[in-house]
């Protein structure tokens, strides 16, 4: 019986260049790589037996991409659809299971607080929707639409009346300008909070340093050795901290962060010295506005809107504080924590730059706007509407 010869392969110049660089890609598939490779060999001339040999495969599988590109070209190369596992669920399933994957469980009787996979599952085949069904097809049936309500994020109304206003007085301040006139190089902002309840847990055994293939350890079990409150405040222009560390926060604590910085300079000889504070106890209210004025007459507090003190940079420093310092936490005593946090402070004064901020005035606008367009039409007589809690969203809109 004679034997087939083989098909005569010629290249056209897109297809050589394409091929060419599929041949010798390190990210494509490597079964789409073998078969540019074939033929490129077969454009060569080369015989499918030395094909089969300089490419490690079966001479048939030679056979059949060298076929098969003759008569279709480039994309001869690529995979046949393949008909797959037959369909076990009907597309009203689908939608019946997805739809209470977008339901509180309390909505649907169950005592959960969020659905996972696995009851999902369970509760699908409790109302009868399919007769049986795992936790993975579940998983796959939600990736089609990206849904995961095993995932939560909390937010916030906006309840401060005036936060359109307070929120655009801190945001110019970062932007070196109050009222609509720039600082000076003679005036400074500085954001100033409290980190609270910074605990000296001593480790019942010593932590193991990281190796190959091995996390660092921390031992579970600990010692409390007390708490201490690390009060800072941070220059946001310069990116210079001013931390103390005191037994508890208050009026007190707070009034020394206040002369640790106001009797230093450049501050003590500035103009004006802009503090950013949050409603906190220590600083709430018109109190504490005269109270810091009468202390030092060229320093002017500015308070961020009630629940906003994100807008506050000195929590930036202070989660930089958490992850570097502080977690995974193994001191011996208070004085540890205190030598250590102070040590940081002057590391980072040594080497850091100021954040680069990008929430603007448009920004703050845009949130507003978008809180506006969700805010139910019929409100509460009691309360006042959005237009009047926002006086001067429209104006930022505008």
């Amino acid at each position: 019986m004679p034997v087939p010869r083989a098909r005569q392969i010629t290249l056209p110049a897109a297809d050589r260049h394409r091929l060419k660089a599929l041949a010798h890609s390190h990210t494509a598939a490597y079964q789409q790589v073998i078969r540019a490779r074939i033929i490129r060999d077969a454009a060569h001339g080369y015989s499918n037996q030395k094909i089969a040999a300089r490419q490690r495969v079966h001479i048939d599988t030679v056979r059949r991409w060298r076929g098969r590109y003759a008569e279709q070209g480039l994309p001869g190369l690529a995979d046949r659809k393949r008909s797959g596992r037959p369909v076990r669920f009907t597309p009203v399933q689908v939608a019946e299971v997805k739809a209470l994957a977008c339901q509180l469980p309390a909505e649907a009787e169950a005592p959960l607080s969020r659905w996972s996979c696995p009851d999902l599952a369970r509760e699908v085949i409790a109302r009868g929707i399919v007769a049986a069904i795992s936790p993975s097809t579940i998983r796959r049936i939600l990736a089609t639409d990206t849904l995961k309500p095993w995932r939560h994020q909390s937010w916030i109304f906006i309840r401060d009346p005036d936060f359109a206003v307070k929120a655009t007085r801190v945001l110019d301040l970062y932007a070196r300008s109050h009222q609509g006139v720039p600082l000076g190089d003679d005036e400074y902002v500085i954001c100033a909070d409290e980190k609270t309840s910074i605990q000296a847990r001593c480790r019942c055994h010593p932590t193991l340093p990281p190796g190959a293939a091995r996390a660092m350890r921390v031992n579970h079990e600990y010692d409390r050795g007390g708490a201490l409150a690390y009060l800072a405040a941070y220059d946001v222009h310069r990116a210079h901290v001013i931390g103390l560390c005191q037994d508890t926060t208050g009026i007190d604590p707070f009034t020394e962060l206040v002369d640790e910085v106001m009797t230093r300079e450049p501050y003590a000889s500035a103009r004006r010295v802009f503090w950013i504070v949050d409603n906190g106890s220590s600083h709430r209210g018109h109190a504490a506005i005269n109270r810091l004025a009468k202390r030092y007459p060229n320093a002017v507090m500015i308070h961020t809107p009630v629940h906003a003190s994100w807008l506050n940079q000195v929590e930036i420093y202070f989660s930089i504080v958490q992850r570097k310092v502080v977690t995974p936490n193994d001191f011996t005593n208070l004085d540890q924590v205190q030598d250590r946090l102070t040590a940081f402070e002057q590391r980072y004064n040594a080497t850091t730059r100021p954040f680069r901020w990008k929430f603007t005035p448009t920004d703050l606008a845009d949130l507003l706007a978008r809180i506006e367009r969700h805010e139910p039409k019929e409100q509460n007589p009691q309360q006042p509407s959005s237009r009047e809690r926002q006086p001067a969203a429209h104006a930022l809109a505008a």
